[in-house]
């Protein structure tokens, strides 16, 4: 795990100058790869790769980069993990080269000589994001794996009347450059308002860009001064979109039993790929299915103890360590917990603009940021149950949307209409009082029966089912009635889309979470978290072999009776008893909604000041004071649509937003 940065000055460059911008843009990321650091430049092409090292596998001098290639025509600057890297070695066609070590960066480069660089990656099983300067055809190639694991951003910025492309791991890598002059995408404030995050292929700046999960980007440069004014597309080398279509087209006709031994197949093998590294490995455990199904596996192919991490909270609810130990014990881990109190997780706040460099706003970053914390000060590489509700259905929206469309979808929608207004007749703190019986049976997050009731009734008035789970997992059902001169872009709102697969509702919900929150929510939060603190993880569900075989699944054997995941319970089972796993799903939490009328309260209170929101002109002060007022008394928990604003107000008082 690395970081690098770069640009691509057309129009030339000093060479020391250029040099010392190079390790500049590479120091603002150094919590990404702290053991060493490297600059290469291209005088008479204009380009400068600047990395960062986390080093993993080979830890020697062989694994330096920037790395440049055999022959000389490939410049390499790279962040991630090809864990089938030796084989690729092997399957080289009529190649014996004397390697220089045994780092995956060398078995890229080799890789681009022998097979080009779009058949090299899709050889490859693993997570990255690069940069190649290609010397022979004078282009810069940009690319990103399969799932968005790893980040990369770009764009062009005006440098003194010259155009200059930067690109990197990061944006204050960007910022580093002094062309660096972006301003706000009021858009983007919409998107992050909607679901908590910016998606690709946007950033929260106007013309910087992330490349998209599992896309190439060649960036022809030759030796034309204008070869930055017109950016090329993007191309898709895999799709989840495709990935649905095939799997659709090639359905598993086995039993149950068959695809379960499949599975295990599959995931044995991730795993085991993933266990490779020349550091201390160890993994995040939760207790639930899916951190307990990665830790059993690499366990069962361990002959030491696997180390394994968790955190806990003491407020009722949050706390998954008990689960976790038990887990642990069952299995014999080296298991570390550790309890955190409310002033520790709230000193994170602080930080978080550092950490996650845009405005990110899915506040399980800061128990995120803590277990990442604990792990690193005993591994270098922690291994994560990440993308199983995805993947197997494991999200209890899923079954609800379902079954609640599967009623009105029956019915007039004046009919609905009418419901819902009848719903929102009666106050929040009426429904919560008629539900006040069941409170103590509910999970945490679902024991605002107020507040579900209403928005459910919102939900009511939608035309469709597309338009139903928009509004289910929307913060924000109109964000720019909020974001002041501002139009809310389309993003993944149609669950039809020309080209999309004929699948069930289920499944179109799993399709889109898989092309939107998990890389852009899921991903990006850990891949900050962690670096924030120069840890690596690895995702073994996110193999794409696993992810292309559960979508060859029959939705069957992943739902059943109302509940998701039923396959990876069912592999689970042969290594930990049910009864240690099998609880209502609470997520990685924190109690939010308290902390905001309790110890955030004058912090949220500063960055919401009506006069405030005023002078900086992004938000309309209405309905976000609304929304605060009512919080704090009590009446509903706006924590998500509150957390969303405050994380940009946060973000925007380090002085990193320009009007616009």
């Amino acid at each position: 795990m690395c970081g690098f940065a770069g640009f691509v000055r057309p129009a030339g460059f000093e060479p020391e100058s250029a040099r010392a911008l190079g390790l500049r843009m590479g120091e603002s990321i150094r919590q990404r790869g702290p053991d060493d650091f490297g600059v290469w430049c291209d005088e008479l092409a204009g380009v400068v790769l600047s990395h960062r090292r986390l080093s993993i596998v080979d830890t020697s001098a062989a694994g330096h980069q920037p790395m440049v290639s055999v022959s000389g025509r490939y410049v390499i600057a790279y962040n991630g993990e090809i864990y089938n890297h030796l084989a690729l070695r092997k399957a080289l066609p009529g190649r014996d080269l004397p390697w220089r070590g045994h780092s995956d960066t060398e078995t890229l480069l080799a890789g681009f000589e022998g097979w080009g660089i779009e058949q090299t990656i899709r050889r490859s099983v693993g997570m990255f994001a690069f940069a190649v300067w290609d010397r022979e055809r004078r282009s810069l190639v940009l690319g990103r794996d399969r799932l968005g694991e790893k980040p990369l951003y770009f764009g062009v910025q005006d440098d003194g009347g010259s155009p200059v492309l930067l690109f990197g791991s990061q944006l204050n890598a960007l910022a580093a450059h002094p062309a660096f002059a972006a301003t706000v995408d009021r858009e983007a404030l919409c998107l992050l308002l909607r679901h908590g995050y910016v998606p690709s292929p946007r950033s929260i700046y106007r013309g910087l860009h992330k490349l998209p999960p599992g896309h190439l980007l060649e960036w022809p440069i030759g030796e034309k001064p204008d070869a930055l004014s017109e950016p090329p597309s993007s191309r898709a080398y895999w799709s989840i979109r495709e990935t649905v279509t095939q799997g659709l087209a090639s359905r598993f006709a086995g039993s149950d039993d068959q695809a379960l031994a499949e599975l295990d197949a599959l995931l044995r093998d991730a795993v085991a790929q993933q266990m490779v590294a020349d550091v201390p490995l160890g993994a995040f455990l939760s207790g639930g299915i899916d951190s307990s199904a990665i830790v059993a596996l690499m366990q069962a192919q361990s002959t030491q103890p696997v180390k394994t991490f968790t955190i806990g909270f003491a407020e009722e609810g949050y706390d998954e360590a008990v689960h976790a130990k038990r887990v642990a014990r069952h299995l014999g881990t080296d298991h570390t917990e550790l309890y955190v109190s409310a002033e520790q997780a709230l000193a994170i706040i602080p930080r978080l603009p550092d950490i996650y460099d845009e405005p990110f706003a899915d506040s399980s970053q800061i128990p995120t940021f803590l277990v990442s914390q604990l792990a690193r000060q005993h591994v270098t590489v922690a291994l994560s149950g990440d993308a199983g509700d995805e993947l197997f259905g494991g999200y209890s929206r899923y079954a609800q949307a379902a079954r609640i469309w599967g009623t009105l979808g029956r019915m007039p929608r004046s009919f609905r209409v009418a419901a819902g207004a009848a719903l929102r007749a009666l106050p929040v703190a009426g429904w919560d009082l008629l539900g006040a019986p069941l409170r103590r049976a509910l999970p945490v997050h679902m024991r605002n029966v107020g507040d579900k009731a209403h928005k459910l009734a919102e939900l009511f008035r939608r035309r469709d089912r597309l338009s139903f789970y928009q509004g289910l997992v929307s913060d924000w059902p109109a964000p720019d009635r909020v974001v002041s001169g501002a139009h809310e872009p389309p993003y993944l709102t149609t669950l039809a889309a020309p080209g999309s697969p004929a699948v069930g509702f289920i499944e179109s919900m799993m399709m889109v979470d898989a092309m939107s929150y998990l890389p852009e929510d899921i991903l990006a939060k850990v891949d900050r978290a962690a670096m924030g603190v120069s840890l690596e993880t690895r995702v073994p569900l996110l193999d794409h072999r696993v992810v292309e075989f559960a979508w060859r699944l029959p939705l069957h054997m992943k739902c059943r009776q109302g509940a998701g995941k039923w396959i990876l319970k069912r592999l689970l089972d042969g290594y930990v008893p049910r009864a240690l796993v099998e609880r209502p799903k609470s997520g990685f939490g924190v109690p939010l909604a308290a902390w905001l009328r309790g110890p955030l309260r004058d912090w949220a209170e500063s960055l919401l000041d009506e006069t405030r929101l005023r002078r900086e002109g992004y938000f309309n002060p209405a309905p976000v004071r609304r929304k605060w007022q009512e919080h704090l008394a009590g009446r509903r928990n706006w924590q998500n649509p509150l957390w969303n604003v405050l994380m940009f107000q946060a973000w925007l008082e380090q002085g990193r937003g320009h009007r616009g």
